[in-house]
């Protein structure tokens, strides 16, 4: 069911079918007719994406782009069954990621040799299916006016190598992809382009936001007085990342 958060953003959960399924963030203030969403999920989650959208009153053709935090399937999976009904929608994807699924590359989506067997066993994909059209690149840096609210665009690399997380300066609110959890974990960084020093400086650039809402890819979101749980969860962490 889809939570509205604070005015402009709105949750979507993930529902876990055999794999996971990333929330779906919604990002845009009612009266701007101007919507993004962050992720877009797993493979056949699209019809539940696009009822949960409709229901919560948002009309499609005002869905102006789709966000990637990361290509992971988890993430990027559905996104061809949202296309076609949102065929309007631009993606933005960190240049870094944008190079692989343009040209077909499914390195970074499957993660590794291992994963990519149990998914094919399990789903049967179509070729093609994650080759994409990026109609914006992002470097990190940017501040993106998006429905009548901005957000920095924070470049966090190490769970892969175009990860990217979300802050509102405002709400101090993070929508921070799977580089960093609700839960005390942390995104995995033994898949093909993570990187363990990356993920320790990216959890350091994460702890120094002040943040107080957090809205990560899996798993619970907070709403308030999240900065003491990620201070905590990265100082856990750092020692086991090396260096």
């Amino acid at each position: 069911m889809t939570e509205q958060v604070i005015e402009g953003v709105w949750w979507i959960p993930g529902r876990d079918r055999f794999l996971p399924d990333s929330h779906v963030y919604v990002i845009g203030k009612p009266e701007s007719g101007d919507f993004s969403l962050v992720d877009s999920g797993l493979m056949e989650m699209g019809s539940y994406k696009l009822e949960e959208l409709t229901k919560a009153g948002f009309r499609l053709n005002q869905i102006k782009r789709i966000i990637m935090t990361h290509t992971h399937i988890d993430h990027i999976g559905c996104l061809k069954e949202l296309l076609p009904a949102i065929p309007d929608a631009e993606v933005w994807v960190h240049g870094e990621e944008a190079l692989f699924i343009e040209r077909g590359d499914d390195k970074i989506v499957m993660g590794n040799k291992i994963f990519e067997s149990m998914i094919r066993s399990q789903y049967e994909l179509e070729n093609g299916l994650f080759t994409v059209k990026v109609h914006r690149k992002l470097e990190g840096g940017e501040t993106l006016t998006l429905g009548g609210m901005k957000f920095r665009v924070i470049h966090i690399p190490g769970h892969t190598s175009g990860s990217i997380g979300l802050f509102n300066d405002e709400h101090r609110l993070l929508i921070s992809g799977d580089t960093i959890y609700a839960d005390g974990a942390i995104g995995r960084f033994d898949l093909f382009s993570a990187d363990p020093a990356q993920l320790k400086n990216s959890l350091n650039t994460i702890a120094d936001l002040g943040i107080d809402i957090l809205l990560p890819g899996h798993n619970r979101i907070v709403k308030g007085g999240a900065d003491p749980m990620i201070r905590n969860t990265v100082r856990q962490w750092l020692p086991l990342l090396g260096g």
